[in-house]
């Protein structure tokens, strides 16, 4: 089972990543852009997926993943249970949203720092 806390470093230590609190929910950003966001209650993650790729993932796995409400569905984005993920799956997910909003070079710089993942 994942937590908020199981991301939240490594969230803030992605270069040009930062945190905030939005109306009291912890959401990560590269400039304005978010891409990754829980809910008040810190039970959901939501985060940046390529929009072509969401339906099959909600589909083959609906007791982890759904699609955000009816007018997020324009963004890059699906949301999870934190209590069915685990905190490597977790940390996975927000290293690969993070790629989706920063420079190649970062992510691939990232790559190699960190041959072996997330920590």
């Amino acid at each position: 089972m994942a937590t908020i806390e199981d991301v939240r470093s490594l969230g803030s230590s992605l270069e040009r990543s930062y945190q905030v609190y939005v109306r009291g929910s912890l959401k990560f950003r590269v400039k304005q852009i978010v891409y990754v966001a829980f809910s008040l209650d810190e039970t959901e993650m939501g985060f940046a997926f390529p929009k072509e790729e969401r339906a099959a993932l909600v589909a083959a796995q609906p007791h982890r993943f759904h699609l955000p409400r009816p007018s997020e569905l324009r963004f890059n984005w699906v949301e999870a249970d934190l209590a069915a993920l685990d905190a490597a799956e977790a940390r996975e997910f927000v290293v690969d949203a993070w790629r989706m909003v920063v420079p190649k070079k970062l992510s691939r710089a990232y790559d190699l720092a960190h041959p072996d993942g997330p920590g």
